[in-house]
């Protein structure tokens, strides 16, 4: 294979990663349970948290609703790593130190 193939080879491949990268960084994730909904971008972006405003709340209940937030946030984490495994996952370390 000439050099030439080779290049064109590597730009294509850095393109086609950029391009996924992009889709992710692009694609919105929510994490949610009964009480509360988050949603991130694959950035890892938190970018809106809402609360069932149908459930009563007392003062008992802010500790349970911090944990179910912080629950929420990492089942929106475990789905971004998810993505970016199954999109750049096919890449392994061809580029290392892109992303």
């Amino acid at each position: 294979m000439n050099m030439q193939a080779l290049m064109k080879q590597a730009q294509k491949l850095q393109k086609d990663m950029l391009n996924a990268k992009e889709e992710i960084d692009n694609t919105l994730f929510t994490g949610e349970n009964s009480l509360v909904k988050v949603t991130m971008k694959g950035t890892r972006e938190l970018t809106k948290v809402e609360i069932n405003s149908e459930e009563s709340l007392d003062k008992d209940d802010i500790e349970m609703l911090q944990d179910m937030i912080l629950v929420a946030v990492n089942e929106a984490l475990s789905k971004i790593d998810k993505m970016t495994e199954e999109k750049m996952g096919k890449y392994g370390n061809s580029m290392p130190g892109l992303f």
